[in-house]
C-alpha cells in the first residue's frame, strides 16, 4: 500500500494524535489519543478516493448473489421498521444507495408515501436501480448542488465506515435536510461480541473500512449538528463468527461475502427455519440490550 497512501487526522475530532490499535494484511488501525476513535491511517488511495466502487466494487455490488439478497423481502426489514417508526413519509435521498434495494423496498411497501432519490459514486449499481424504477443522482454527495431540495430523511446505511472524511458527508446532509429533518446511520459496531472476539481475524476489519465507530465515537461524530433521537445496537450473524474464528484471519473474498449473504437470506426466508429464527431473534436482541450486537444505528434529528 505504502507510496499510494492518504495520511489522515482522526475524523472524528480532528487531532493527529494516535497510538497503535492493530494491523492486519498491512492495513494499519491506529486510536485517536483525544477521542478513542479508530481509524485506518494511512488510507488506502483506492478506497479513500471512492475509485474502487466504481470499478471493481461494482462486480460484487451486481453479483447475483448480492442482487438476490438485497432484493429479498426480508432484507432491509430491521431498517424500515426504524425508518417507518420514525419517518412516516416525505422525501427521502438514501446516500451510497448501489444497486437501490432499500428505496425499492421502501417504495414497493409503502407506495405513493414517499418521494425517493438515491445517489452514489458507483456507475454501474446506479444503472440497475434505475432499471428497478429507483430515480438516481450520480457522483460525489458533497458536490451536488440541489438547487434548493430539501428532504424529511437521509439514510447511510452501512456507508459512513467507507468515507475519509465522514463528517463532511453529514454537514452536507444537514445543509439539504428540513428543519428538524431526521437523518438514519448504520455502521459496523467496533464493540460487538464479533470484534471483540475475533480481533483481527474479523473479516470487516479490511481495507473498505477506513473508520470503525463504538457508540461514543459515533455519537460524538454527530453530535454538533444533530441530536440523537434514538440509538441501538442492531443484527447478529452467528455464521460470520464461526467462519471467522476457523479461518484465523484469511481475507473472505467479495464472491465469498456475497454468497455468505445469500445463504444468510435463505435461511431468514426458510418456513422450515421457524423454530431456529426465534432462537435467533431472542439472540439477537440479548445482544442489542447489551450493546454487543454487530452494527450501530442511531436516528439523528437536525439542529
Amino acid at each position: 500500500m505504502a507510496g499510494h497512501d492518504i495520511a489522515r487526522a482522526c475524523p472524528v475530532c480532528g487531532q493527529s494524535e494516535e497510538e497503535a490499535y492493530l494491523e492486519k494484511h498491512g492495513l494499519r488501525l491506529v486510536r485517536c489519543r483525544h477521542c478513542a476513535m479508530i481509524y485506518v491511517n494511512p488510507a488506502p488511495a483506492q478506497f479513500a478516493s471512492g475509485q474502487y466502487y466504481d470499478f471493481a466494487g461494482s462486480d460484487y455490488y451486481l453479483s447475483p448473489a448480492k442482487l438476490e439478497s438485497d432484493y429479498a423481502p426480508v432484507r432491509f426489514a430491521r431498517e424500515l421498521r426504524l425508518f417507518r417508526r420514525h419517518c412516516p413519509g416525505g422525501a427521502v435521498l438514501d446516500v451510497g444507495c448501489s444497486s437501490g434495494a432499500f428505496l425499492f423496498q421502501l417504495n414497493r411497501g409503502f407506495p405513493g408515501e414517499y418521494q425517493i432519490l438515491g445517489t452514489d459514486v458507483s456507475g454501474a449499481p446506479l444503472d440497475y436501480a434505475e432499471s428497478r424504477g429507483v430515480p438516481v443522482l450520480r457522483g460525489d454527495f458533497p458536490a451536488h448542488d440541489f438547487g434548493g431540495r430539501k428532504f424529511d430523511a437521509i439514510t447511510f446505511w452501512a456507508v459512513i465506515e467507507h468515507l475519509l472524511d465522514p463528517k463532511h458527508f453529514l454537514e452536507k446532509a444537514w445543509s439539504i435536510l428540513k428543519p428538524n429533518g431526521l437523518c438514519f446511520v448504520l455502521v459496523p459496531n467496533m464493540r460487538s461480541l464479533a470484534a471483540r472476539w475475533l480481533g483481527a481475524r474479523y473479516r470487516y476489519i479490511y481495507p473498505q473500512h477506513l473508520n470503525y465507530f463504538t457508540k461514543a465515537t459515533l455519537i460524538r461524530l454527530v453530535e454538533e449538528r444533530f441530536s440523537v433521537v434514538e440509538h441501538r445496537s442492531t443484527h447478529f450473524n452467528p455464521m460470520v463468527l464461526w467462519q471467522d474464528w476457523r479461518r484465523g484471519g484469511v481475507e473472505v473474498s467479495n464472491s465469498e461475502r456475497a454468497e455468505l449473504l445469500r445463504r444468510t437470506t435463505a435461511c431468514k426466508q426458510s418456513p422450515m427455519l421457524a423454530p431456529l429464527r426465534i432462537l435467533y431473534d431472542l439472540a439477537e436482541r440479548a445482544l442489542g440490550d447489551f450493546g454487543l450486537a454487530d452494527n450501530l444505528v442511531a436516528v439523528l434529528r437536525k439542529k
